[in-house]
Formats: C-alpha cells, sequence, structure tokens
C-alpha cells in the first residue's frame, strides 16, 4: 500500500505543472520592433523602428494627425544610421545616427534628419536639432501596406533611396555618397 500511496503523490506533482502552465498566451506585439539596412557602394545606412499596424484605422489625417511631428514610427523615435556622408536634398549628412521624424501633409510631408535620435516617440523633439530638413511630396494608392516599412534601395554604387511606406501612403527621397 505504501507503493500506491508513493505513485499517488508522484502524479499529483506531476500533475502541478501542467495547470501552471496552462495560462494565457503571450500577448502579440501590436507594433513590432524590427529594422531594415543597405548597402549602397561601401556605405552601410541602418534603420531602426517599430512597425504598428494598420488594424482598420485611418493612419494619416486620423491617428497620425496632419501637420504635426511625428516620429515615423511607434515607441521610440525611428533612428536612421550611416558609415558615410550622404548628400540628401543638397545638403550634407555626417556619418552618425539620427532622429527620424516627418511632418505629414496631404499634400507634402516634410522630413526632418534630427541630432537626437536616442527619444521616446517626439516628446523630445526639437527643431533647433534638425541636420536635414526638406520636402517630399507622397504617392497615395488604393493598396494598403499593413504594416509600416522601411526600405533603402540601391541605384547604383553611390546612389540609392530610402522609402516609408504605411497604410495607402508612400514616401521616398534620393541620396548620395559624398566622394
Amino acid at each position: 500500500m505504501a507503493c500506491k500511496q508513493k505513485t499517488k503523490e508522484t502524479e499529483t506533482i506531476l500533475e502541478q505543472p501542467k495547470t501552471e502552465t496552462s495560462s494565457k498566451p503571450p500577448k502579440k506585439v501590436l507594433s513590432p520592433h524590427t529594422s531594415t539596412m543597405g548597402m549602397v557602394g561601401d556605405a552601410h545606412i541602418h534603420i531602426d523602428y517599430s512597425s504598428p499596424g494598420v488594424r482598420g484605422r485611418i493612419i494619416f489625417g486620423g491617428l497620425v494627425g496632419y501637420n504635426n511631428v511625428w516620429q515615423a514610427g511607434a515607441h521610440m523615435a525611428t533612428w536612421l544610421e550611416t558609415n558615410k556622408d550622404l548628400t540628401i536634398d543638397g545638403k550634407v549628412l555626417p556619418a552618425g545616427k539620427y532622429g527620424f521624424f516627418s511632418i505629414p501633409s496631404k499634400e507634402d510631408w516634410t522630413i526632418m534628419i534630427n541630432k537626437n535620435w536616442n527619444q521616446h516617440g517626439k516628446d523630445d523633439y526639437d527643431e533647433k536639432d534638425d541636420v536635414i530638413r526638406f520636402k517630399v511630396t507622397p504617392i497615395i494608392t488604393d493598396e494598403i501596406t499593413e504594416h509600416l516599412e522601411y526600405k533603402v534601395n540601391k541605384l547604383s554604387e553611390t546612389e540609392g533611396t530610402i522609402s516609408l511606406a504605411w497604410e495607402k501612403v508612400t514616401i521616398s527621397f534620393p541620396f548620395k555618397l559624398n566622394q
């Protein structure tokens, strides 16, 4: 009888962890942290961001208000890093790490590349820290890009583009390597 009792105790002990591990499944991350990288010639360009989803919402002119500074991602400010000097909109962006911000509107977007790359959202954004500021025209389509997506596209050994697509909007701008 003593053996049967020990067996029952063992079974009880083995059963307990099963109930503890049957907790709720992990919560899905709604704006996963991600990054994209590209090589253009010997320049390595890295963009780090959180990628929110559309999830049936109106994004531009809704969730992201027109004519307001946006950190161009979710949570922490999006940042861009380059190991080589680039020319963007006729201005030199020295090698380094920068915050990437925008001011969306229906007609055009203002793009800001800012010295302060390590900040939550746009909380500490200050226009005086902009290294480069320029305007781009958004491309509007009927096709929805569900999750915010950045791309670094190589056009040649000395030229490329950086693009952002989300919801029905895509923006893109060219850059050149400083030789």
